[in-house]
């Protein structure tokens, strides 16, 4: 039985700042980049490895996948772009090695486009709009921020995307990490979990949160 492991990326800089971080692209905050290690041992040793990885173009979720491979694996990461181009054209991925992990970068699984909230920081969002309103525009399912996604949206591109290329290897019984940003996240857990439009808005997953499922004849079973 295959399995699939959900892990968001490592607390960014902007995270750090506590700042709308969306599409802009920050580095990793170097005081958490020591859980890396943790992460390897979970996902790269104890459950006997994974097959393919899955992340976005964002610097903080390749970077998370990068890190971890400096610990306790004997292999190495190849980068594979998925959404056309050069990048993806000039870059044929070729399977020469037993060594190397493929790991395949798609914007589909970036994280919610904040829109006019890039950049700002959220206790002054709190100040400007009322905490409940930041709120809904965070977590909730079909209330976007200014000029922004919803999560409504993000679902709308990251669902196809997982159900044509992750669910198929899953269904080919190939264990898949999947390294990306909260929203994107949470609407595979939306899909994979069945859960409602109104409960979603509780779903939290912290830096560095793993979530992992067994995938067995189209069931999504949480460990």
């Amino acid at each position: 039985m295959a399995k699939l492991f959900l892990l968001r990326h490592l607390k960014s800089q902007w995270n750090e700042e506590n700042r709308f971080t969306g599409w802009m692209d920050v580095p990793l905050d170097e005081k958490e980049t020591y859980k890396a290690k943790e992460l390897a041992e979970k996902i790269f040793l104890i459950s006997n490895g994974v097959d393919k990885i899955y992340t976005s173009p964002l610097f903080r979720n390749q970077d998370t996948v990068a890190r971890m491979f400096e610990y306790g694996n004997i292999k190495y990461p190849v980068f594979i772009h998925l959404d056309g181009g050069k990048m993806q054209k000039w870059a044929n991925y070729i399977d020469i090695s037993e060594n190397d992990v493929p790991v395949f970068v798609s914007e589909k699984l970036n994280e919610r486009y904040y829109g006019e909230l890039q950049g700002e920081s959220k206790d002054e969002a709190i100040k400007k709009y009322g905490a409940e309103k930041v709120r809904l525009w965070r977590r909730s399912y079909d209330i976007a921020p200014p000029g922004g996604e919803s999560l409504k949206d993000v679902i709308k591109r990251t669902t196809p995307f997982f159900k044509k290329y992750i669910e198929k290897d899953l269904k080919a019984g190939k264990n898949v990490l999947v390294v990306a940003s909260h929203n994107a996240l949470r609407a595979i857990i939306k899909y994979v979990e069945k859960i409602s439009d109104k409960d979603i808005i509780n779903i939290e997953i912290p830096f560095g949160g793993l979530r992992q499922y067994q995938f067995d004849k189209g069931i999504y079973s949480l460990l």
